[in-house]
């Protein structure tokens, strides 16, 4: 005959869980001995690593009750149901790990083959990291929003970042990034932009400088997202209505003044 804690030692449980079983009615408790005290025999421990395995495995403790009650089949019907439900969550926690590994990889998680491209692209002309990381969110608010329209629209930044004059854009809005807001090299990097969409209005319409057709929230969002990554791209906005032009996500000519 076993103490109860010699008894909590054979299940691998503590002997605070015993005395819990024990009150929640799913574990009798034996009589006391002639010393006072309770004496537990094997019977006691299969019945403990029952419900110790059953609680383990996430049953709920008054299901666990139901099941030590059942006859065999009801309890292999219940065994069968619990374990259809364990591999369904590792199938789900297998799945969580692929989606960690892929974080862990950078941009893979949360964008498509064609974007991830675009920012390698990127990187690999050398543009400022914290230019990429704001492409890389603007991405992932437009995949989440318009999935179908990624690929056009990737196609479309693919195109225009072969133009060198952009990419001299980039290259100077990352060197004035550490720089002041009153900075030459952001002043020159706006009048790079300026020069860039004008031309690229003139030459190709103002469609070609924004036809994402975005809706107005999902505008604000991306835009307030740069602005928190990249503090400097909300003076260049400002410098950038000194010529001709606003917005960031979404690029409009300012009508001139009659």
């Amino acid at each position: 005959m076993l103490t109860i804690g010699e008894l909590a030692s054979y299940a691998g449980v503590t002997v605070r869980t015993v005395r819990h079983y024990h009150a929640r009615g799913l574990l009798p408790e034996p009589e006391r001995d002639r010393s006072g005290y309770r004496r537990y025999d094997a019977g006691a421990v299969i019945e403990l690593i029952k419900i110790r395995t059953l609680a383990r495995a996430g049953v709920p403790l008054a299901r666990v009750r139901q099941l030590l009650r059942a006859d065999e089949e009801e309890f292999a019907a219940a065994v069968a149901d619990i374990d259809r439900r364990l591999c369904a969550e590792i199938r789900q926690r297998r799945l969580h790990r692929a989606q960690i590994a892929r974080l862990a990889s950078g941009d893979h998680l949360a964008l498509p083959p064609e974007v991830v491209g675009y920012l390698d692209r990127l990187r690999a002309l050398g543009i400022d990291e914290r230019i990429v990381r704001v492409e890389r969110d603007g991405w992932i608010l437009l995949a989440a929003h318009s999935p179908e329209r990624v690929a056009e629209w990737a196609a479309r930044k693919r195109r225009q970042i072969d133009d060198p004059r952009l990419v001299a854009f980039y290259r100077s809005l990352g060197q004035a990034l550490d720089q002041s807001g009153d900075d030459m090299r952001l002043v020159e990097a706006t009048d790079e932009l300026a020069d860039y969409i004008t031309q690229m209005a003139d030459e190709q319409g103002e469609d070609y400088v924004d036809d994402t057709d975005l809706d107005p929230p999902l505008v604000e969002l991306m835009d307030a997202r740069v602005f928190d990554t990249v503090p400097q791209a909300r003076r260049l906005i400002e410098l950038l209505k000194r010529r001709g032009w606003t917005g960031w996500t979404k690029l409009e000519r300012i009508p001139p003044h009659r």
